[in-house]
Parts: structure tokens; C-alpha cells; sequence
């Protein structure tokens, strides 16, 4: 303990303060003399006066050293601080106060004089024990750990923020003396705070401290401060004092070591003069050649020298070597020059940061005009696109997998085409990833969570780049649209609106949610005598895989990744195999918006080898998956088996549509048409069953007929057309038998049950009626436009409930009918996640979307899905 506080304090300022040690006893003895060998400068010592006129060890070794000691008998009157007490302490000029054992209660205006507070030493675990005897207590108690903290104080009784705590078992036998000798003495030498640590200590220690005064390293020589830490090496090699190894200066930063031979990335560095630098800049920091300014820069960098003597009001002049900082701006003062600078310069990528790295007026100005002209820039994302001249706009596709904010080619360097589905025609390759990129993905997604920016960022923050996300999505929309088209085979009015502006509207309401997710407070039972606090904190979950179909592929994308982002995790996404494009170039706009390296990773590939890989993967937290039923079993066991990974489903449906006799016949008619054949049938909420009311069932029939005839199928890209091509040959293929099937079991096929007589992979819509409880059409999901249509006899309100809720798929469900009574009745009694009455197709991002039974479980949209993505820990304080 006693060398553990002085060394906080080398650690802390090296030399650079001047100390007042306010204490007693043989402990602050200790202390005291730990601090002078140490090398620093103890400019008063504030002691107990002397008791049968004998002095307190403390002041024994001070006098002797000619320190200046007081020994008041007191700081206070009646709860008043004494004036020339104050005075006197005042009068050391101390810049911080070390507090290793005090007994006296020292006034808050000592408290925090110095300019960098005070620091006190405490026997117990805090927030136990605050206050006298706390060694005592903790046996008292019948505790099972002990030990010690030291923190910074402030106005509460043993409060304040916490700079460390060590603790030890305590053994049936233990007293306070025992306790003393065996572990917070000798424990708390060894517990000395330096760099010779492991990486996550020496990571936690500088995201601790990452404002003045920080935490320093000696390097070459001389202090220097560390801010802003991350991760990974290759560079020039810098001697760190009291590091295991030697530190690598690098493009990314300075790479530190801990003790266990694990590397953490300091991103800038501070000097003792207040300027900061970029790590990555340590050997070239005076290197850099000075611009020559033109004239309207000249005129410019005049503009800018006004606005900081607006700031600096107390400067006569602002010269070239005028110091921002050094003339007495503070943090506020900080962001004032950022926002005034980028009113007056619209579009200027400029950092509160910045101003640290560049202090000086004539630095600043260098700065300023380097990032005006975009020399500062960092290097632009490489991209290896495939283009198409296609719906009268170039589009630009990448291609590649999407690895820690890069694009890249597979490991095995494989690749796959991907098919146009309009015509069968390959629209470009794409990369076909293997397990090592799965792992390396997994990786940088795990980093990205850990120690990366992402992680750290204010929640706020990141709302600010979801919505910003949003926003480019938006302004892509035209190309994400046609993307979506020429790959899925969407109609473009329909991807337009839906398959993009629905995934745009997801990304911006869950960016709504980022600052608002909130845990609560919770009454407990009171244990006397102590007093108890129950909280909880919703926590992110960290690595999260998403697998999505291909029906939707950007909405699928949006849906779960939206929501998944907003909880504050990092996420690896595989696409649908046959549809991996529109994921692809949403990878890409993430860059664009600033969405930090490592936090979406992009994977296409194979559902059996990089969806085998995902649900395997023991670093992955949680799996969401939209797809089949079959499918979803195997990746539940799967993430079962390997570390019980969070799973979330999305299955296949075979949702009822009821639609009774006295219904708005023209809503059901068109709304039915749409339950079925919207977005060609390959829709997971399709009503893959119709119920029509006997007495109205042939006049139903009749004009839905009407209806299908009119429908034009064609050209995904052409505006006019209502019915695009399937999503690929294989499915096409397997509608195709599936009408044949039920034409085999009885059912009577009205219209279609064929391909279309034309290139690509286009199916008739198709009506089948007569449909028996019993056929395989009446059971099983063709996820293509196929009606389905089977009578009740009227009145039959129970039976058609019967028969609608005789499925193992509950995923949506819907009722046609103007009597509300009769509308809530069913909707009660319709076992399904979603139920439509009187409409259909109709979700919102703000309402939760998943099913019942084997239709999965989980939640997309709405708050229900960021509980998805979080975790709740309970947290229990006695205090």
C-alpha cells in the first residue's frame, strides 16, 4: 500500500508536482518517505500535534528531513472551516493532497484547493466500509474478500471516482492483524502501477486517464502523455521506460506491450508542453514542410486569427507563437474555435482533437489549410468494383468480402456469379468465403467491440452515424434499388419504396434509440443495518452474426442490423448466397459514413461452410437468422452445442387469411391479391391460405380471376410491370412442382401453375381452389405466387379457426370482416405473431415482427428487437 500510493503518483506527474501529505502514524511515515525517494517534492506535512510530548512518526521523519510540518488540532469549528488554518495550508502552494491515513475531517476548500485534488488511501473494498474501522468491519461483516482502494475525494464520506482497488480472500482464521500482515501490505508494493502490466491493463489504464493529467510513459527520455488507446503492430521500434519490450511506432499509432506479450495501440501522444501529436507521427513530427498559403488562404487564416482573439480576450496580440492553450483556453473554449471555424468554413472536416495536435497560431493555420486542401485526408477505401450501365445509371458494385472496414478477396481466393434473374445472365463474381475469412471477420468485429472506438463512443454518438448511414442510403436509393432489382428480381417500384425506403426508415428509428435504452430501479428488501441500492444496466452482447434470405436483402439486412448497431454491438453479416450484392454496397456507404473499421464485417458465401462457421464460432454472441424452418433447427443446435450462443428465428410461414361474407369485398379482393402475390410471392408473411366464407366464395373467386389476368408480368426494371421473375432457377423450379403436386392431389388449378414462356425465371401467378385440409398445398409453404383457396361453410366461425390454427407455422395471420366483435374474437384466437384485420403486408419499423411455434422466435423491429441485441445486469450496492 505504502509504495502502491507513491508510485500512483509516479505513474501520474513524475516530478512535476509539489505535494502536501496529509496524515499520521507509521503508515503516512512510510508513504512520506516512499514519496521523497520517489524524487518528489512534499512541500508541507499536515500531522497531529504531539501526544505526551512525543511527535507522530510522520512529523519525526519530516522535521528531520526540514519539511515544512503543521500540527493542527484541529481544521474545523463547528462544522466551519478555521480560517488561519486554511491560510497556512493555503500558503504551501501544494498542487495535490496525499492523504494516506487521516483521522482528523479535513475541510472540502483543502480538499480541492490543489489544482489536481486530493488523494486518499481506504482499507476496504469501496463502496463497503466506508468510514472508520473498516478493516475491522469487513471481519465484523463476515466478508470474503478484503482489500484496498484508493480514489479521488470528494464531498461524500469515502466516495469519489476510483483509481484503484486491490483485493484478497479472507481466511476463516483472520484478524485484522493477520489480514494486514499477509496481503495489504505486501500486496500493495507489488500492486505498483507501471507499464510493465498486461495490454488490457496498460489499455484500461490510459482509457482512464485520457484527459489531463493523464497517464505518461517516459519515452527517449523525456514524459510524455498517452491518449486513446486500440490495438496491432509494424513499424519502427521506440524504447519505452519500464516496458517488458520495447514499443513499435507504426502508420496506425504507437504499439505497446503488456507483460503478457499482448499489444495495444496508443493513438496520440502528448508532450509536456500540452502539444499533442499522432502516435504514427512520433519519428516525422518535425519533419512536415510548411505550406505557403495563397491569398484567399491568407485571407482565411486573418478570419481565423480573429476568432481567436475573440476566445483570448486576455491577448494583447495573437502572434504566429501565440499558444492556444498557454493563454488560458479551456475544453469549452475547444469547441467554440471547432464550431466557429466550421460555420465559417461549411463542409471542413475539423476535430475538437485537432486543436490538442496543433496549439500553436501558426501550427493551427498549417493544420487548417493541409485538411482545407484534403492533404490531411486519410487513405481512400480501395475498391475493385464491378460496373452495369443498367436502368439508365451506371452502377457500382463491390464485390469483394468486407474485413475491418476493407474490401478483399476470399482467402482461397474463390469466387462465385451471381445471376441476373430477368434473363439468367451473370451479372458480376463475388467472392466466396471461406472459415479463415469467417474467423478473421469474427476477429476484427471482436477487436472492434473490445478496444476500438465503437465501443467507447457515447451512445449519442453513435445514433449520430446511423442516422448519417441512413441519410447516404438514402441518397443512394435509386442505385440500391436497381441493385436490388437486377439481383433479387424486385420489381424497382417496389424496391424502391420498399426493399430501400423501408431499410432506410429501420436504420433511422433505431438511431432514435441509441441514448434512449435505459435499465431501472428496483426496491429490495433491506438487510438492517445497511441500506441497499438494486440497479440495472442493458449491455450490448458483442459479436453478433447475422444471416439473411434472399427475398429481401437489403430490408433483411436493415432489420436485424439496425437494431443490433443501435444496442452497441459489432456484427458479421452473411448475404444470401444468390443475392449478396445490396449488402455488398451498403458495407461500402458504412465507410462513407464514418461507421468505425471492424464494426460490420460482410462475409458472402455458402450457408453450409460460412453459416456453419457463424453459428460455431465460439467468440459470436448471439446469431439472428431469417430463413427456413429446416434451416433454423440446425442453426439452434448448432449454436447450442458450440457456447450457447443467443439465437433469434425467423421462419417459414403458412399464414391464414380468413375473409368472411360480410367483408368490403373490393378491399378483400385487392388486399388478398396483395397477401399473396406482393413482391412475387416471396414474401415470409404471404397468406399461404385463404378461407373464403361459402356464400361469397365463387364471386371471390371470380374476380380475383379478374385480377390475375390483368396483372403484367415482365422486366423488373420497367415501371409498368407488376410481376418480376423469381429469385433464382431453383426455386422456380420447385414452384413449378409444387403446382403439380397439388393438381395430382385434387386441388383445381384456375389459372397458371407454369413457368413463363420467356428468358429469365418467371412464374404465373397461379390460383388453385377446392383445397382440402389434407393436400400438401394446404400444409406447406411455396413461397412463390401461388393462391391457395379453401371454404368455410358460414357461420362457422370456430371450425375456420380450427383449420387456420391447425399448422406448426404461426408467423402472420389476417381477417376480413366490417363486425369489430367478430374481428376480435379471431384476432384473439388466431395463433400467429402478427394479425392483419381488414389489411395485410402492412408492418411498421416501430412494431415487433417475428412468430410463434416453429415460425421461430425473437423479435424484429420496434423496441422488442434492441432486447435482441442486449443483455440485463443486475447490480446490487449496500452502502
Amino acid at each position: 500500500m505504502l509504495f502502491l500510493l507513491s508510485c500512483l503518483l509516479q505513474n501520474y506527474y513524475q516530478n512535476k508536482l509539489r505535494l502536501a501529505l496529509i496524515g499520521q502514524s507509521l503508515f503516512g511515515q512510510e508513504v512520506y518517505t516512499n514519496l521523497r525517494k520517489q524524487g518528489h517534492r512534499v512541500v508541507g506535512v499536515f500531522t497531529v500535534p504531539d501526544r505526551d510530548g512525543k511527535a507522530d512518526p510522520l512529523a519525526v521523519v519530516a522535521e528531520k528531513d526540514g519539511t515544512p510540518v503543521f500540527k493542527f488540532p484541529r481544521w474545523r469549528v463547528k462544522g466551519e472551516p478555521i480560517p488561519e488554518v486554511v491560510e497556512a495550508y493555503k500558503a504551501v502552494g501544494a498542487e495535490l493532497n496525499v492523504m494516506p491515513f487521516c483521522s482528523q475531517f479535513i475541510p472540502m476548500n483543502v480538499i480541492d484547493h490543489p489544482a489536481h485534488g486530493s488523494i486518499i488511501y481506504h482499507p476496504s473494498i469501496l463502496p463497503l466500509h466506508r468510514g472508520a474501522s473498516a478493516i475491522n468491519w469487513t471481519l465484523i461483516q463476515g466478508d470474503k474478500k478484503a482489500g484496498f482502494s484508493i480514489f479521488w475525494a470528494d464531498d461524500g464520506l469515502d466516495t469519489g471516482p476510483i483509481l484503484l482497488q486491490r483485493e484478497c480472500p479472507v481466511e476463516p482464521n483472520d484478524t485484522v492483524d493477520s489480514l494486514y500482515n499477509r496481503f495489504l501490505f505486501p500486496e500493495g508494493i507489488k500492486a505498483m502501477v507501471n507499464l510493465a502490466q498486461p495490454a488490457e491493463a496498460i489499455h484500461n489504464w490510459i482509457r482512464g486517464h485520457d484527459k489531463v493529467p493523464g497517464a505518461w510513459a517516459v519515452i527517449d527520455g523525456q514524459v510524455r502523455s498517452l491518449k486513446h488507446t486500440l490495438s496491432v503492430p509494424a513499424g519502427q521500434p521506440l524504447e519505452i521506460e519500464g516496458a517488458s519490450q520495447p514499443g513499435v511506432v507504426t502508420k496506425n499509432g504507437l504499439v505497446l506491450y503488456g507483460s503478457d506479450s499482448k499489444a495495444l495501440m496508443v493513438k496520440n501522444l502528448q508532450f509536456e508542453d500540452g502539444k499533442m501529436i499522432s502516435a504514427a507521427k512520433y519519428f516525422s513530427s518535425g519533419d512536415t514542410a510548411r505550406v505557403e498559403l495563397t491569398d484567399d488562404e491568407k485571407k482565411i487564416a486573418e478570419e481565423i486569427r480573429d476568432i481567436w482573439k475573440g476566445i483570448l480576450s486576455n491577448v494583447a496580440a495573437i502572434e504566429e507563437t501565440t499558444d492556444f492553450f498557454k493563454s488560458g483556453a479551456a475544453s469549452m473554449d475547444v469547441v467554440r474555435l471547432v464550431e466557429e471555424i466550421k460555420q465559417r468554413c461549411v463542409g471542413l472536416q475539423l476535430q475538437n482533437e485537432d486543436v490538442y495536435m496543433a496549439t500553436t497560431f501558426q501550427d493551427f493555420i498549417q493544420m487548417f489549410v493541409r485538411r482545407l486542401r484534403g492533404e490531411d485526408q486519410e487513405e481512400e477505401m480501395v475498391i475493385d468494383y464491378a460496373t452495369k450501365d443498367v436502368n439508365n445509371m451506371t452502377v457500382k458494385m463491390p464485390w469483394q468480402c468486407f474485413i475491418n472496414g476493407k474490401f478483399e478477396d476470399a482467402e482461397n481466393g474463390k469466387t462465385a456469379n451471381t445471376i441476373n434473374p430477368a434473363d439468367g445472365s451473370v451479372i458480376c463474381k463475388v467472392a466466396y468465403a471461406s472459415v479463415g475469412d469467417v474467423d478473421r471477420a469474427v476477429a476484427a468485429a471482436k477487436e472492434a467491440f473490445e478496444v476500438g472506438p465503437w465501443g467507447r463512443m457515447n451512445p449519442r454518438d453513435r445514433g449520430t452515424l446511423l442516422y448519417k448511414l441512413a441519410d447516404l442510403m438514402e441518397e443512394h436509393q435509386e442505385e440500391l434499388a436497381t441493385i436490388e432489382s437486377i439481383d433479387s428480381g424486385a420489381v424497382y417500384t417496389l424496391a424502391l419504396k420498399t426493399h430501400v425506403g423501408m431499410s432506410i426508415q429501420t436504420f433511422r428509428y433505431f438511431a432514435g434509440w441509441c441514448d434512449k435504452i435505459q435499465g431501472k430501479t428496483i426496491p429490495i428488501n433491506q438487510a438492517r443495518p445497511n441500506r441497499n441500492l438494486t440497479f440495472t444496466k442493458k449491455e450490448p452482447l458483442g459479436v453478433c452474426a447475422i444471416v439473411i434470405p434472399w427475398n429481401y436483402p437489403l430490408m433483411m439486412l436493415a432489420w436485424k442490423s439496425a437494431a443490433c448497431l443501435a444496442a452497441g454491438n459489432t456484427l458479421v453479416l452473411k448475404p444470401a448466397q444468390v443475392t449478396p450484392l445490396s449488402a455488398l454496397k451498403f458495407a461500402e456507404l458504412t465507410v462513407k459514413a464514418g461507421i468505425p473499421k471492424g464494426v460490420i464485417n460482410i462475409v458472402p458465401g455458402s450457408g453450409g461452410m460460412v453459416g456453419q462457421r457463424l453459428s460455431d464460432h465460439p467468440d459470436i454472441r448471439k446469431l439472428g437468422f431469417t430463413g427456413s424452418t429446416p434451416i433454423g433447427k440446425q442453426i439452434m443446435k448448432s449454436c447450442a452445442l458450440s457456447n450457447l450462443k443467443k439465437v433469434s428465428l425467423e421462419l417459414g410461414g403458412k399464414s391464414p387469411l380468413i375473409i368472411f361474407s360480410d367483408c368490403d369485398m373490393d378491399k378483400a379482393v385487392r388486399m388478398g391479391m396483395s397477401s399473396v402475390f406482393f413482391n412475387k410471392g416471396e414474401n415470409c408473411i404471404a397468406a399461404g391460405r385463404l378461407f373464403v366464407e361459402e356464400s361469397i366464395h365463387d364471386e371471390y373467386i371470380k374476380r380475383v380471376l379478374e385480377e390475375i389476368k390483368k396483372m403484367k408480368v415482365g422486366d423488373p426494371l420497367d415501371r409498368s410491370t407488376e410481376h418480376g421473375p423469381q429469385n433464382h432457377k431453383a426455386h422456380m423450379d420447385k414452384l413449378v412442382e409444387y403446382c403439380e403436386v397439388g393438381v395430382k392431389e385434387g386441388a383445381t388449378l384456375v389459372y397458371g401453375g407454369k413457368q413463363v414462356d420467356r428468358p429469365g425465371f418467371f412464374m404465373e401467378p397461379t390460383l388453385f381452389t377446392d383445397v382440402e385440409d389434407h393436400m400438401f398445398i394446404a400444409k406447406e409453404e411455396s413461397f412463390g405466387p401461388i393462391m391457395v383457396v379453401s371454404k368455410f361453410k358460414d357461420g362457422d366461425i370456430d371450425g375456420v379457426l380450427n383449420r387456420a390454427n391447425d399448422t406448426e407455422f404461426g408467423l402472420a395471420s389476417g381477417v376480413f370482416t366490417r363486425d369489430i366483435n367478430k374481428a376480435m374474437y379471431v384476432s384473439e384466437r388466431l395463433d400467429a405473431g402478427t394479425v392483419f384485420v381488414n389489411t395485410y403486408n402492412k408492418t411498421d419499423v416501430a412494431s415487433p415482427f417475428g412468430g410463434f411455434k416453429q415460425s421461430g422466435f425473437g423479435k424484429d423491429l420496434g423496441e422488442d428487437a434492441l432486447n435482441e441485441y442486449l443483455r440485463t445486469k443486475a447490480v446490487t450496492v449496500e452502502y
